[in-house]
C-alpha cells in the first residue's frame, strides 16, 4: 500500500509499505480517504516533535477512513461505516480516559503523524475506540476535519472559553484552517466575531464566513483597531493560537474580566506577560489541547446539518505534498489543504 514518509531534512517520498495484518483484539483496519493537513504537520516536517521518535514516520494527524475489519471484541462499529480518526493514542484506562477527556490522557503515547505514523497510508490498524462515528449527511472530508479543525475549535470556544451568546471574540489568523473554523462557530453562537488576516485578498473571504469585522494585521495594529470597534472597552474572548507575536496585543484586547484561551504558537513558543495587567484586569488565561470525542461528533452533527462548513484551500494527491506544507508554511491557504489517499477519491 502507499504512504507517505518523513525521512528527515524536510525529505518526504511516496513508499510502498506492507498491508497492516488482521485486527487485535478491540482493533479496526481503517481504509485512510482524506488527510486533513494542519501547521502540526509543517512542525513535524520542520522536525519540531520534542519528543523521540523514529525515522522514516508516515505523516498526517487528522483524517477520515473507512471501517473495513473489525477485531475480535469490537463493538459499535460495522464494515464500510465512516469515522473520523482521534489523532493521539491515548491509553484509554486512567480517569480521564474512562471519562472521555482523552486529551488530558495520563498515559498518552504520542500524536499520530508526529510521534507516532500518522495517517497518509491507505490502510492501518487503530483501537476502536479512538474511531467516532460520522452521522448521516456528513462526508469523507467533514470527517476528516473534525478531529483537529473543528474539535480543537469546539473545545476552545465552548468548553474553555465558554462563549456567550451576544459576546465579542477576536480570532486570530481567520484564513487558516481552525480560524475559517472559530469564525463560523462563534458566529453560530451569536458572538461578534473580529478576526485577522494577512492580506486583502483574504477579508472578503472572512466576511464570507460570518465575521463581523476584519483586519489585516499587516497595514493596521490589530489591538488599536480592536480596542477602537469595541470603544474601548475590549473583547470578551481571544482565540489566541498564533502565540509570541500576537501574545502582548490580544492581552491588550481583552476586557476586563475577559478570557484569553490558546492552543498554538506558531510565531514562537515563548513571551513575556504583564502580571499587573492579568491581576489588576482580572484576566483568565486558559490554555487548550486537542478535544474531547463529543467535540468531534458534536462539530460532525454541525456540518452534517449545514450549519457550518469546511473551507477547502487545496485538494491534492500524493505527489504534491512538498507543494502543500510549503503553501501552509508561507501561509498562503485560507481554509484547509486536504490530501486524498486511496486511489479512488485521489486528486491531482
Amino acid at each position: 500500500m502507499r504512504a507517505l514518509q518523513l525521512f528527515g531534512d524536510k525529505e518526504l517520498k511516496t513508499v510502498e509499505l506492507a498491508e497492516p495484518a488482521a485486527p487485535g483484539p478491540g482493533e479496526v483496519t481503517v481504509g485512510i480517504r482524506v488527510v486533513a493537513l494542519n501547521h502540526i504537520d509543517v512542525w513535524g516536517w520542520r522536525g519540531m516533535a520534542f519528543a523521540k521518535r523514529k525515522m522514516p514516520l508516515v505523516i498526517g494527524a487528522e483524517a477520515s477512513g473507512v471501517v473495513e475489519r473489525l477485531g475480535e471484541g469490537t463493538s459499535g462499529l460495522v464494515p464500510g461505516q465512516l469515522v473520523s480518526i482521534y489523532g493521539a493514542r491515548t491509553c484509554g484506562l486512567c480517569r480521564h480516559c474512562r471519562e472521555k477527556r482523552d486529551n488530558l490522557c495520563e498515559h498518552v503515547g504520542g500524536v499520530h503523524g508526529f510521534h507516532l505514523d500518522g495517517f497518509a497510508q491507505e490502510r492501518i490498524n487503530l483501537p476502536a475506540r479512538l474511531l467516532v462515528p460520522a452521522p448521516h449527511g456528513c462526508d469523507a472530508i467533514g470527517a476528516a476535519v473534525a478531529p483537529v479543525t473543528f474539535g480543537t475549535v469546539e473545545h476552545m470556544l465552548f468548553d474553555n472559553a465558554r462563549l456567550q451568546p451576544g459576546e465579542t471574540v477576536l480570532i486570530h489568523a481567520g484564513g487558516s484552517g481552525i480560524g475559517s473554523a472559530a469564525i463560523q462557530l462563534a458566529k453560530r453562537q451569536g458572538a461578534t466575531v473580529i478576526t485577522t488576516v494577512g492580506s486583502d485578498d483574504k477579508i472578503e473571504k472572512a466576511r464570507e464566513l460570518g465575521a463581523d469585522h476584519v483586519i489585516n494585521y499587516r497595514t493596521d495594529r490589530f489591538e488599536g483597531v480592536t480596542r477602537k470597534l469595541t470603544r474601548k472597552k475590549g473583547v470578551d474572548v481571544v482565540f489566541e493560537h498564533v502565540g509570541a507575536d500576537t501574545w502582548a496585543g490580544s492581552m491588550l484586547c481583552l476586557k476586563r474580566g475577559g478570557r484569553l484561551v490558546t492552543c498554538g504558537s506558531t510565531s514562537g513558543v515563548s513571551t513575556q506577560i504583564n502580571l499587573m495587567q492579568l491581576f489588576q484586569q482580572q484576566l483568565k488565561l486558559l490554555g487548550s489541547f486537542g478535544c474531547r470525542m463529543e467535540n468531534m461528533a458534536n462539530a460532525m452533527q454541525k456540518i452534517a446539518e449545514g450549519l457550518v462548513r469546511p473551507v477547502i484551500d487545496t485538494e491534492i494527491g500524493f505527489d504534491n505534498i512538498s507543494v502543500a506544507l510549503e503553501r501552509m508554511e508561507s501561509r498562503q491557504v485560507f481554509g484547509k489543504i486536504l490530501l486524498h489517499v486511496n486511489r479512488e477519491a485521489g486528486a491531482a
